[in-house]
């Protein structure tokens, strides 16, 4: 009788442990659902995030070239819904965001005598938002200045018309 009871013991056991590998599993599953329902009720509400965000500058002055590189990306904070947030931060790499030099106010360096610019990225926020088209609304820009110098371009005297090279 002992070996049969050793044997019902173990059956029990691993009906044991199979119940408890259910139960896990189960379990499991009804976390991970909860947590779906938990984050589809957050994206409903009003949210604050940052994303960063191509940049593309364009309409830069006749005659003139950027000679330092401005940054590539921003970091833009934002409040508005989750969906909005969650489709910007999805979306928003393909296309950049472009800040058109000839409208922006940008100011030169006070007591410089070389050709150095910058703009206060606060004043591009209205721009912006229009171009994202979204229903969040940026409350701050990363990094708050952009500095940059102008320089003027240099023309190649080897690209000189055929009647003024030198012979």
């Amino acid at each position: 009788m002992k070996g049969q009871n050793g044997i019902r013991t173990n059956n029990l056991l691993k009906k044991g442990v199979r119940v408890i590998k259910r139960d896990i599993a189960v379990f499991a599953f009804f976390l991970f659902l909860s947590f779906i329902f938990w984050y589809l009720n957050s994206l409903g509400k009003e949210n604050e995030a940052g994303i960063k965000y191509q940049v593309k500058y364009i309409n830069i002055p006749k005659e003139r070239v950027i000679s330092e590189a401005l940054p590539a990306e921003v970091n833009l904070f934002l409040k508005g819904p989750g969906y909005s947030i969650l489709k910007l931060k999805i979306l928003g790499k393909k296309t950049p965001l472009i800040i058109d030099i000839s409208k922006v106010n940008y100011k030169r360096a006070p007591g410089d005598k070389a050709l150095n610019y910058y703009i206060v990225t606060s004043g591009l926020t209205k721009s912006l938002n229009v171009q994202m088209r979204s229903g969040c609304e940026i409350t701050s820009i990363k990094p708050d200045t952009l500095f940059f110098t102008l320089d003027r371009v240099v023309a190649n005297s080897s690209v000189l018309p055929d009647n003024k090279k030198k012979r």
